[in-house]
């Protein structure tokens, strides 16, 4: 049994990048765990609630198969030109320590014994500065936790042009700049892994429903996610049934005296 730690910026990134990954690496036996980085909250929680999202994220996770999920105790930094000031008591993750944070990440790597990490491409996928946090935090965890394989989630450019088109044909609402498509996610060329989830269309459309807040709010991606969880399942899965990632060549853990290989400490 494999065990798989899928690393995430917020509550809901779970089900967009890797929710059918994790659901079919579950059905399939192995271990899957998800941490994400922040509460997903950009205004402040109250010092003694539990933020609404990591709730939505429990019950994604039960949807997925996920065995333990994992809060690394980070704000939501927000998307948009203003970086508000830190919450009380809690710092923004895209201006965490990148080393204290890939040190939180690390630890949970060895408690865990990972074999697989799940990250993000370099751009952080569409850019999001907490998403490119995630890349740089992951990249560092797994060195320092000796984690035998990296592969860092995207979305082929291409395909995104393709999305955006059968989005707008089946009238899916998208706010997306096609000028971007240049600078955001990774070319097909960078993609290693391609896993077919079109079987798991279901649970990633249920784990995706279970971020109510997200799904019913006034947020920018609201009606976007609105109008996913509402279409019929197979034509979920033409447009979500595939994920991709690129592979990492990662350091080799460091041997024991008798040859073997141990966990990094």
């Amino acid at each position: 049994m494999t065990t798989i730690l899928a690393f995430h910026a917020h509550p809901d990134d779970e089900v967009l990048l890797t929710g059918g990954t994790l659901a079919r690496a579950a059905a399939e036996g192995h271990r899957v765990v998800v941490v994400t980085a922040t509460d997903g909250h950009v205004r402040a929680v109250p010092a003694d609630r539990e933020a609404p999202r990591l709730a939505e994220l429990r019950a994604s996770a039960a949807v997925l198969g996920v065995a333990r999920t994992v809060h690394l105790g980070y704000a939501d930094s927000g998307h948009g030109p203003v970086l508000y000031p830190d919450p009380p008591g809690r710092t923004r993750f895209v201006r965490a320590d990148a080393e204290e944070a890939a040190g939180r990440l690390a630890a949970v790597l060895r408690e865990e014994s990972v074999d697989v990490l799940l990250g993000y491409d370099a751009n952080g996928g569409y850019g999001h500065r907490d998403h490119v946090q995630v890349h740089r935090v992951g990249r560092r965890a797994a060195e320092l936790a000796g984690t035998p394989r990296l592969l860092e989630a995207t979305v082929p450019r291409e395909t995104v042009a393709r999305l955006m088109r059968l989005a707008r044909l089946v009238r899916v609402p998208l706010r997306f700049d096609p000028a971007l498509l240049h600078t955001v996610y990774s070319p097909q060329a960078a993609v290693t892994h391609t896993v077919d989830v079109r079987r798991f269309a279901r649970h990633k459309q249920a784990a995706l429903a279970a971020h109510r807040s997200q799904v019913t709010g006034p947020g920018r991606l609201s009606p976007l996610l609105r109008a996913l969880v509402r279409l019929p399942a197979p034509l979920f899965g033409l447009l979500l049934g595939r994920e991709w990632y690129t592979e990492v060549a990662t350091a080799p853990a460091p041997r024991t005296a008798d040859g073997t290989f141990r966990t990094a400490r």
